[in-house]
């Protein structure tokens, strides 16, 4: 064998081996950044998402008053700033004067909610980013020039949302950027879980979502394979513990959302 069909048959076996461990080996998407660490949704949480080896990076995103986009997880500031200001009515200036980084501890006083942008531009090259709208369509306009902006390849952005308008309406205008509808299962009082798969599935074809992320209770085997063999990717959020983490892997979703990524990702690792 010459010297270039060794090469090439060694090229092969690293691209076979590096292809069977993406089948196998699902994302981590660091939840609101390191946020079981780090205050959420803040440069310093996702900064520390990458240093503890997490694949993506997941944050919540809403509009200001003056037409900016900030990563916070409610409406609301209180909860992580003391001053309770309603988002969407607030400028951004005045948002970026609360710290919320103290409720966390001292260590992470004065840290300042950030924009978008400042969330994008930490994304390394060979990383992905999980944009969660939190508000309706109104925020989209706005969205699009910001990915412009950012630099970002179109497979380094996942758009998520529980609203099924709004993934409906993202990926007819940016059908190279992939959308997940977001939900939960639930047991009723009968012990019935709902929404049934079938209704799932109808929801995902009418928006044109690539996949569904779901809260993991309640889901089973049967029905990531359900979701799988349907032609829709299938996610989890949020992953604390490594043991279902390690369930979910086993019935085939292709990235664990968690508060812990290192935890979870070195969990993975020996199984």
């Amino acid at each position: 064998m010459t010297r270039y069909h060794i090469s090439l048959a060694v090229l092969i076996c690293i691209n076979l081996t590096s292809y069977s461990q993406h089948q196998t080996e699902p994302m981590i998407v660091a939840h609101r950044g390191a946020s079981f660490d780090a205050p959420e949704n803040t440069i310093p949480a996702f900064l520390l998402a990458w240093e503890q080896g997490a694949d993506a990076i997941e944050g919540d995103f809403f509009l200001t008053s003056d037409g900016e986009i900030v990563c916070i997880h409610d409406h609301t500031t209180g909860r992580v700033a003391g001053k309770n200001l309603i988002v969407h009515e607030t400028s951004l200036k005045e948002l970026q004067k609360l710290d919320v980084g103290m409720w966390k501890g001292e260590k992470w006083k004065g840290t300042r909610i950030p924009t978008i942008a400042e969330v994008f531009a930490t994304v390394p090259d060979d990383k992905m980013i999980f944009v969660e709208i939190k508000p309706g369509v109104e925020i989209l306009p706005r969205m699009y020039e910001e990915i412009e902006r950012s630099g970002l390849r179109p497979d380094q952005i996942v758009i998520i949302s529980f609203n099924p308008e709004v993934i409906r309406d993202f990926k007819l205008k940016r059908p190279d950027i992939k959308a997940y509808w977001l939900t939960a299962l639930r047991r009723d009082e009968n012990g019935v879980i709902f929404p049934s798969h079938n209704l799932l599935m109808q929801i995902l074809r009418i928006t044109g979502a690539d996949g569904i992320s779901t809260h993991h209770s309640h889901i089973t085997r049967p029905f990531v394979e359900k979701t799988i063999a349907a032609g829709f990717e299938y996610h989890v959020w949020t992953v604390n513990n490594p043991e279902r983490a390690a369930e979910l892997k086993e019935y085939g979703t292709m990235s664990i959302t968690t508060d812990v990524p290192q935890v979870i990702r070195e969990h993975l690792r020996k199984q």
